[in-house]
């Protein structure tokens, strides 16, 4: 965590990221785009950075890409009150370029910061930034997509960018088949949340017998 950077909730940090001018974005973006979601959210989904789109409305995902986003949710029973979506820069680089270094450096406290906050059961990565700041040194998007990965405790999922799925059709198919191993994923967390709990029940007392002076 940088020196001053320390928030007790999500709507602090939120506020300091309208404030940021830690990089050059502070001063040449429209509006900050922290993030939105709940604190309790059990999956947080990490992007690239807000677009045009999202720099005007200051909400992560409300372009084209967003509403595919959106589609994709709801195929596997999902909303976006049930996650929580942010990108791995909070402003919009020039022209939608690749985030520089010295931005992706800038931004990390505010999204290891989010992370500790809501403390998801997964973190979808969508796209190969996300991937290369939150799983640095692994394999690229294209083989490791749709994988579950755990990584210091945290269970990660990279994922094709939807925004890669509307330029180049033929990742639409492996995008939807992405988002079924969430499910999967899901359904498994699930699963051993039924089995502990019914693990954690009382046994039921062996009904007494009667006997014949009782």
């Amino acid at each position: 965590m940088a020196p001053g950077l320390d928030f007790v909730d999500l709507q602090s940090l939120s506020v300091a990221v309208h404030h940021c001018r830690l990089c050059p974005l502070g001063h040449s973006r429209t509006k900050a785009v922290p993030g939105v979601g709940a604190a309790t959210a059990r999956i947080m989904i990490v992007g690239e950075a807000p677009g045009q789109n999202e720099d005007q409305q200051g909400e992560p995902f409300v372009g084209a890409a967003g509403k595919l986003l959106d589609q994709l949710l709801k195929g596997i029973g999902l909303s976006r009150p049930d996650v929580f979506i942010t990108n791995i820069l909070k402003c919009r680089p020039p022209g939608n370029r690749d985030p520089l270094p010295l931005e992706v450096q800038a931004c990390s406290p505010y999204l290891d910061h989010q992370q500790k906050l809501i403390q998801p059961e997964v973190i979808l990565l969508l796209g190969r930034h996300a991937l290369a700041r939150l799983l640095p040194g692994y394999d690229s998007i294209s083989r490791l997509h749709g994988k579950v990965i755990v990584k210091d405790g945290v269970t990660y999922i990279p994922i094709y960018h939807p925004a890669a799925a509307l330029y180049n059709s033929f990742l639409m198919g492996p995008l939807e088949q992405d988002f079924k191993a969430v499910k999967a994923h899901l359904d498994r967390m699930e699963e051993r949340r039924r089995a502990t709990a019914v693990a954690a029940m009382p046994a039921a007392k062996p009904e007494e017998q009667l006997t014949l002076f009782g």
